[in-house]
């Protein structure tokens, strides 16, 4: 059978492991393993194995992802999010569906400190969803307003998603962070501009909170300097050589630290709690590391990444043609499956292709990660709709879908403008580096 052949077996393979409740990371390494040891041998295979398990997890590299997590945890616990959230309403909660509005640029403003979709959903709901049904906003704006503003958690860096696609295509980080800022502001707006013609077609939906005066607003504004500290720290730090990503990262974590005692927020409880969480989340996305990079080992022996992008590059349609295609892939894919693990499964295919066809990886990998970001929040797995769910158990699943579906034209939008306008992706890294 030729490698080729053999691949696609590889692929067939891991994706039936997955229906039948896998791991992801398992999947992977189980099907890169039995890959390897028909291409190669079954020494070769097993020594593959053992040094990738041990190059991944003794990573200095990887460290970045725990202290990235680790600095979002300290924030959520040190009261940071409930000061965003008070500075967010002040400004906004006036607005017809203010409180969705609120939602949304707290979320934001976390996604600058936290880096996943699932902790800003989880964060950010247990603060919004109370004051939603309190103030008798639509279920389903409520709790779709929560669920889409998550994922900017991935959007607007530092982004675990970003960290994955830099350590499998040896990028730059640091270009990549930059790369995110403007597409989550652009997104971030977009849905803010979703919530707003709602609301205004249809006031019931999210009925305005009560006025506040402009003292208020601006004495509000002490809650966003922790927020903006924290991200200038990092960010800054990173584009100025202070730090190296791991250090940044740690950085991020002192002072979310520090924060919190200043504050006397954080105790030894919630401090050890912190780290769990952290291990725990971070365990999870090297283990997936580890398997992507192992399967991707498999089909860099097979070939068939570089056949599939000779194939592309051969085809008489136009390129933007076959890009559309791998994008409806990934929409597809993250409606199927868990979004990153799609993601570490498909890049080592499909960035070859993109290559090939004379994109630029820097864009590629912001506009995967808004694709991402879409799969978080689509039927049926959507992992931030049933974090929601978990929130809100008297919402109907389906009802929570409804309302993510209001800010689809939203995501659509702003692939459009990243498509049409490529700058909006490349002008910051190509200005500051």
């Amino acid at each position: 059978m030729d490698p080729v052949t053999i691949a696609v077996i590889g692929l067939v393979l891991m994706f039936a492991l997955m229906l039948f409740g896998m791991p992801i990371g398992f999947a992977m390494l189980l099907a890169g393993v039995l890959g390897n040891a028909y291409l190669l041998s079954v020494p070769a295979a097993t020594h593959l194995l053992s040094t990738n398990v041990w190059e991944q997890f003794s990573s200095y590299g990887l460290s970045v992802v725990p202290l990235f997590v680790l600095m979002g945890q300290f924030a959520y616990r040190a009261g940071i999010t409930e000061r965003l959230y008070d500075a967010a309403y002040k400004w906004f909660g006036r607005m017809p569906g203010g409180l969705a509005c609120t939602t949304i640029t707290a979320c934001a403003g976390f996604s600058a400190i936290c880096g996943s979709n699932s902790a800003t959903a989880a964060t950010m709901g247990t603060i919004a969803l109370p004051a939603m049904r309190r103030y008798g906003y639509d279920s389903a704006l409520a709790t779709g307003a929560v669920a889409v503003g998550g994922t900017l958690g991935v959007v607007i860096p530092p982004s675990v998603v970003m960290i994955v696609i830099a350590v499998q295509t040896e990028q730059s980080l640091l270009r990549l962070f930059l790369a995110g800022i403007v597409p989550g502001l652009i997104l971030t707006v977009l849905f803010l501009a979703t919530v707003l013609a709602m609301c205004l077609r249809k006031p019931a939906l999210g009925p305005p909170g009560p006025a506040t005066s402009l003292r208020e607003k601006l004495a509000s504004l002490s809650g966003v300097i922790e927020t903006l500290i924290l991200f200038v720290l990092v960010i800054g730090g990173l584009y100025v050589g202070w730090f190296t990503p791991t250090e940044a990262g740690a950085a991020g974590a002192f002072g979310a630290l520090v924060i919190g005692l200043a504050r006397r927020r954080l105790s030894l409880k919630e401090i050890v709690l912190s780290a769990s969480e952290t291990l725990r989340i971070s365990a999870m996305v090297v283990l997936l590391i580890t398997g992507a990079v192992l399967f991707g080992r498999f089909l860099t022996v097979s070939r068939l990444p570089f056949e599939l992008a000779d194939w592309a590059a051969a085809l008489p349609v136009p390129s933007f043609t076959i890009m559309m295609v791998v994008v409806l892939i990934y929409l597809i894919g993250g409606c199927l499956m868990d979004a990153l693990g799609f993601l570490v499964v498909t890049v080592p295919i499909f960035f070859p292709m993109a290559a090939a066809l004379g994109y630029d990886p820097t864009w590629f990998t912001i506009v995967l990660t808004v694709v991402t970001t879409m799969g978080a929040v689509t039927p049926p797995v959507g992992v931030n709709v049933f974090i929601v769910n978990g929130l809100a158990p008297d919402v109907p699943i389906h009802v929570i879908f409804l309302g993510v579906m209001y800010f689809m034209l939203a995501y659509a939008a702003c692939l459009a403008l990243m498509w049409v306008f490529p700058e909006t992706v490349l002008f910051l890294p190509k200005a500051l580096l």
